[in-house]
């Protein structure tokens, strides 16, 4: 789900932003966390451990099978400008394990022109409530920024349309939670990244 605007304020200061963690720092957070069977945010029931834990083997599966569609490639080839992409996350979101990664990767595959920074929704909720989906916090939340101004160019998320129309579909049936659970990450297996891909090839086509 993306939003294009025009806003004239930068989103944040440059120096919130480079407080913000990086790639290797969010995931080393959330390694350490679990060594002490924790994760982000304050709720730490057993249940949001086991989450987080299947979040983390998510990601490391993901960081080492993600592969880009060509058309994605090539239009990151084309980039003729720097963006910051500031993305909201936690550690034990599920959606944020299967989103983030793909994230990141393309990232890495603009050659520099597109730098990633991570925040945690329940650490700054000034942002994350800019940002609301229905109402809701709902994660991830990627906002794009240019990089010389920290306007906003574009934001996206919390996941792909499809995933969505699912995920609504299941609260509004009151599906028992872990069944809610099995499906939607179901459904990320199915799709292989492919429909989180295709609406970030329209989101960079788009700016």
């Amino acid at each position: 789900m993306t939003e294009l605007l025009a806003s004239a304020a930068p989103v944040l200061s440059a120096e919130r932003l480079n407080q913000a963690y990086s790639y290797a720092g969010y995931r080393q957070l959330i390694d350490e966390l679990m060594a002490r069977n924790q994760t982000t945010g304050t709720n730490q029931t057993e249940q949001i451990i086991q989450y987080a834990r299947l979040n983390i083997k998510r990601m490391q599966r993901l960081d080492k099978t993600i592969e880009l569609l060509p058309e994605l490639q090539k239009v990151l080839n084309q980039l003729d400008q720097g963006y910051e992409w500031l993305i909201i996350t936690e550690g034990w979101c599920g959606d944020a394990a299967q989103i983030v990664p793909v994230l990141e990767a393309v990232a890495r595959a603009s050659q520099g022109k597109i730098s990633t920074r991570y925040v945690l929704r329940d650490e700054n909720l000034d942002l994350m409530d800019r940002y609301l989906t229905n109402g809701g916090r709902s994660i991830p939340k990627l906002v794009v920024l240019h990089t010389d101004t920290l306007t906003e160019a574009a934001t996206w998320g919390p996941r792909p349309a499809p995933a969505q129309e699912l995920f609504t579909r299941l609260k509004q049936a009151e599906v028992p939670y872990q069944e809610f659970v099995t499906e939607l990450h179901g459904w990320y297996a199915k799709d292989h990244t492919i429909s989180t891909q295709r609406e970030l090839l329209a989101l960079l086509q788009s700016l």
